[in-house]
């Protein structure tokens, strides 16, 4: 049986393939907090969190994304994963997370790091 963690990435997964704004909302409480880069100020809420991920979309086919759960406690959540970009970059991801009970998040923060192109 998938833990709420594995179940969440695969959601955020699913929602990165289809942009879809419900998918994306879905995975987020009401007031979460969302950080694209720690250094960036967050999205605050739902709809500030679909604004933001609908305005630097990834197309559809443009990427893949490898990933494992290295640290899961209670609704503390630590994923490492590689996204792929073959046309241009690949990077290594590192996301803190915490989820509501209802296995939404209630803030996500992604750390990446480029590395180099392999072509």
């Amino acid at each position: 049986m998938a833990s709420n963690a594995e179940n969440w990435v695969a959601g955020y997964v699913a929602a990165w393939e289809s942009n879809d704004p419900e998918q994306i909302g879905a995975l987020f409480t009401d007031d979460a907090r969302y950080l694209p880069n720690p250094d960036d100020e967050p999205r605050v809420g739902r709809d500030a969190i679909v604004e933001g991920w609908l305005e630097d979309l990834d197309e559809p086919g443009t990427w893949s994304f490898e990933w494992h759960i290295v640290h899961e406690d209670g609704d503390f959540v630590v994923v490492q994963g590689r996204t792929e970009y073959p046309a241009s970059k690949d990077y290594l991801n590192l996301w803190i997370l915490r989820l509501a009970d209802d296995g939404r998040a209630t803030e996500f923060t992604e750390w990446y790091m480029a590395r180099p192109h392999e072509s």
